[in-house]
Formats: C-alpha cells, sequence, structure tokens
C-alpha cells in the first residue's frame, strides 16, 4: 500500500512567524544559559560538564544571532497580515509590464 505524504505546514501570518522567531530565540537563550552576561571565560566555566567550552567568537557570535532575531520578531510584529499584503500589491503595481506573465498558446 502507498501511504500520502503529509505537506509540510508554513506559516504566512505574523502570529506564526513571529512564534518560530520566538521560538529560535528561547532555544538560543536556554543553550547559552548566560553566556553572553559575563566574560569568557567566567562563562563557560558553567559548561564544563559537557567537557568543551565556547571560545570568544562563538560567544559574540552567539550574542549577535540573538541581537538579530529579536530584530527580526520586532519588524514582523510591527505588521499585520493584511498591511504586508497591501504593501506586496503596491509592490506589484509599481512594477512595469516587462515582469508580467507572457502570454503563451493559441488564443
Amino acid at each position: 500500500m502507498h501511504r500520502k505524504k503529509k505537506k509540510k505546514s508554513t506559516t504566512t501570518d505574523s502570529a506564526g512567524a513571529a512564534a518560530g522567531v520566538a521560538q529560535e530565540l528561547s532555544r538560543l537563550q536556554s543553550q547559552g544559559d548566560g553566556s553572553a552576561a559575563g566574560g569568557g571565560e567566567a562563562a563557560s566555566a558553567g559548561s564544563a560538564g559537557s567537557g568543551r567550552r565556547k571560545t570568544d567568537a562563538e560567544l559574540k557570535f552567539e550574542q549577535a544571532q540573538r541581537k538579530r532575531l529579536e530584530a527580526k520578531a520586532e519588524k514582523l510584529a510591527s505588521k499585520s497580515h493584511k498591511e504586508r499584503v497591501a504593501d506586496f500589491n503596491a509592490y506589484l503595481e509599481s512594477l512595469s509590464e516587462h515582469h508580467d506573465i507572457p502570454r503563451v498558446g493559441p488564443g
């Protein structure tokens, strides 16, 4: 017997996208557990149980990634789906006819 594959759900609304960004942000924060708060060695001393310390570059990268995710969440939450659709439609209206789909076939 053949089983149908489930389609992957995609979120296009701002609530779903913001929730995804929030989940990623919380995952990063729980992964760091205060690693961005202190210095390089003081912060990574808490992760000595895992046997691996994070370098200064890794800590800076995680901090920058958190900032980017926070900015993305704020940007997504600032507009509603209806406003984004209106902006996109205005953008499409401003394009020249060169970008239109060409007519193909008889008739």
